[in-house]
């Protein structure tokens, strides 16, 4: 079950503001919190796992929708 509270929906938003927009979540969420991010930017699937190791956030991996990607994030601790 997906907690809406953290659930962004960057769909339809190119790069970087994908990114920016889940960094800026993730610093209002307690360490720990995991963020569902929604994206259909193609460079996505590069750029949300890089940022996650670059800021040390845990990337739990990225799901397929129909027209969109789905990433989960869990906040460094």
């Amino acid at each position: 079950m997906t907690d809406e509270n953290n659930t962004l929906d960057a769909i339809g938003l190119l790069c970087p503001l994908p990114v920016l927009k889940a960094r800026k979540r993730l610093k209002s969420l307690e360490p720990g919190a995991v963020l569902t991010l929604l994206a259909d930017d193609p460079a996505a699937i590069v750029d949300v796992p890089h940022f996650c190791a670059e800021a040390g956030h845990e990337f739990l991996g990225v799901d397929e929708a129909t027209d969109h990607q789905i990433y989960r994030l869990r906040k460094s601790i």
